[in-house]
């Protein structure tokens, strides 16, 4: 599976009507609904809003609203565009905005099926790679060695606090996790408390 970098947008026009796509990274269907709301706040004129979302490592979790237009005619045929694209973690919301033509239901299915297709053309992607997240009670005079280490292994840092000790939490992929824990236990020789929170 695939995941989206960045945010894309295209647009095509079809008898008049404007269809802007917009593709939006997000990893839950809570992120599902943020992501539609804030492109409604951004479009607030749009004669619909219409959406497609696959979520999850498998890509097996899905979304869609044909936001007022004919049932199935437009977030179906913009989520199977989506669900075939082995794209996950993606959510397509499809901006409307009336020509004055009707188009039928065969164009409405078409014209938002096409839309997806041109976003899911120009969207920036990488592997999905699993992550895990881990926790880290270090002394000082391990930091600079754990450092080196975690720029090795891919590790994003999410937190850090400089109390008695270092306490940092972050995130890294899981293939490299048991070298993670080799790695601390080399540098720390038992004085680094290592938590690895899931896998």
């Amino acid at each position: 599976m695939l995941v989206p970098l960045e945010r894309a947008e295209a647009e095509i026009v079809v008898k008049k009507s404007r269809f802007i796509a917009i593709a939006i990274p997000t990893e839950s269907m809570e992120d599902v609904k943020e992501a539609v709301l804030s492109v409604r706040k951004e479009h607030p004129d749009a004669t619909h809003v219409v959406h497609a979302a696959v979520i999850g490592k498998a890509g097996t979790m899905y979304s869609s609203s044909d936001d007022r237009e004919p049932k199935n005619t437009a977030g179906r045929p913009a989520l199977e565009v989506v669900k075939g694209s082995g794209i996950t973690n993606i959510t397509v919301a499809i901006v409307r905005y009336f020509g004055g033509t009707l188009l039928g239901t065969g164009g409405l299915v078409k014209a938002y099926g096409d839309s997806a297709k041109e976003v899911l053309k120009i969207v920036r992607t990488e592997p999905l790679i699993e992550r895990t997240c881990f926790s880290m009670i270090l002394p000082y005079q391990s930091y600079t060695l754990i450092k080196r280490l975690f720029e090795t292994l891919s590790v994003t840092i999410t937190k850090e606090d400089f109390d008695i000790s270092i306490n940092i939490e972050g995130q890294l992929p899981l293939d490299n996790l048991k070298k993670l824990e080799e790695g601390a236990a080399d540098i720390g020789q038992g004085k680094i408390l290592l938590n690895v929170i899931n896998t």
